[in-house]
């Protein structure tokens, strides 16, 4: 799916770091969706266009554009073959280091990135196993990636345990954008183990839980933000619980999750989110709702105040290069700051045939400090606002 960076966070701009991220498949050791272990009757083709932009306060940042083709095609009754290609190209700027900060201090950036992911699954009589590998370039990053994972239902098909494992391996070279920070060909290497159980509950009832620890070595630091120095390596867990209920007199169904996140640079995170899935006719409607909190890490840098309480940029710049120069750990990149996040979301499907489908999504996101869960968050950050567009069209055959 994506590698350890979030999409939706001064030097010279970064645009693998921001690209790494978007839209990217494959690079987890299994997938979390609750679905059944049979082979499919029947293969699925699917094409989407998506487009990504964030934007502060008085300054638009990053647009980025998306077409992906996906494939999944059965092989025999008991083989099935899944493969997806994506290639993005994004324009925009980083983000300011504080509010105060003019948007000139965050640089200009272009870049183009093609990703494939391919997975191969084998099915038996109640369980099945996939193998499965990615890979990713853009001009100064580029990775890959490979993962397998079992599924082992019980003999009622009403339990489905699940394991997982992945790799990937980065590449990051800046040699061609940006000398000045002289980052050449710096490796980073990522494990990541999962386990999970799915159980229904009753004819309305299903849960999951997946658990995945990921330990990573290697190259962390943002090559395009001045003040950014991080440890070289990295330790996170994930829980994840989901609950889908079926809501017989409005024939929906609640499709509603939790997710809990910590690691070794002190971040941790807690998401919860629901949606609600309504057909009618030919029409299936899912709004959702997804509230985001999180701590900041350990070496997170906020900015400084003078004496009258408001930012001082001259005070704040002054103790980073201290930093910088004494060789410590620390970061001024918000995306590790302490904030909250708001997204709300709208898809809609329709059925032109039994065969094909229409598809619509529309997603909207608004990071504050002040939403952060028991506390004000990080100071001297403007809010962040994002919306993801996507269409696809899907047909079986």
């Amino acid at each position: 799916m994506k590698k350890n960076k979030t999409s939706l966070q001064n030097a010279t701009a970064s645009t693998s770091v921001l690209m790494a991220t978007l839209l990217l498949p494959g690079l987890a050791a299994v997938s979390t969706d609750i679905r059944a272990e049979n082979a499919p009757e029947h293969g699925t083709l699917a094409f989407k266009y998506g487009t990504y932009s964030d934007w502060q306060p008085g300054w638009d940042r990053i647009k980025v554009r998306a077409p992906h083709l996906y494939a999944l095609v059965p092989l025999g009754k008991e083989w099935s073959a899944e493969a997806g290609f994506v290639l993005d190209t994004l324009s925009g700027a980083t983000p300011r280091i504080h509010s105060s900060a003019a948007p000139s201090s965050a640089s200009k950036m272009s870049d183009e990135r093609k990703a494939g992911d391919l997975k191969v699954t084998r099915y038996f009589s109640r369980s099945a196993v996939s193998i499965g590998g990615a890979y990713s370039t853009e001009h100064d990053y580029k990775s890959k990636a490979l993962s397998v994972d079992a599924r082992f239902a019980s003999e009622d098909n009403n339990r489905t345990w699940s394991f997982g494992l992945g790799t990937s391996s980065d590449v990051i070279d800046t040699t061609y954008s940006n000398k000045i920070n002289g980052v050449v060909n710096q490796p980073k290497r990522t494990v990541e183990l999962m386990a999970g159980v799915t159980q229904v509950l009753t004819p309305k009832d299903i849960v999951q839980l997946n658990i995945t620890h990921s330990r990573g070595k290697g190259y962390f630091t943002d090559p395009y933000k001045t003040y950014d120095k991080r440890p070289d390596s990295r330790v996170s867990t994930v829980g994840l619980v989901r609950w889908n209920h079926y809501v017989e007199q409005f024939d929906a169904s609640i499709r509603s999750s939790y997710r809990l996140y910590n690691d070794s640079f002190g971040v941790s995170s807690n998401t919860i989110g629901a949606d609600w899935v309504q057909s009618v006719g030919k029409w299936t409607f899912t709004p959702g709702v997804r509230y985001y909190t999180q701590r900041a890490a350990n070496f997170y840098f906020d900015g400084v105040a003078d004496a009258t309480g408001k930012y001082d940029a001259v005070a704040t710049q002054a103790i980073a290069t201290g930093y910088l120069g004494a060789g410590k750990v620390f970061s001024a990149d918000q995306r590790l700051s302490a904030y909250g996040a708001i997204t709300a979301s709208i898809k809609i499907d329709y059925a032109i045939t039994e065969t094909t489908a229409l598809d619509f999504k529309y997603e909207r996101y608004q990071q504050k400090a002040k939403y952060r869960l028991g506390g004000n968050g990080s100071p001297y950050i403007d809010p962040f606002n994002a919306q993801f567009i996507q269409i696809g069209v899907s047909t079986k055959f």
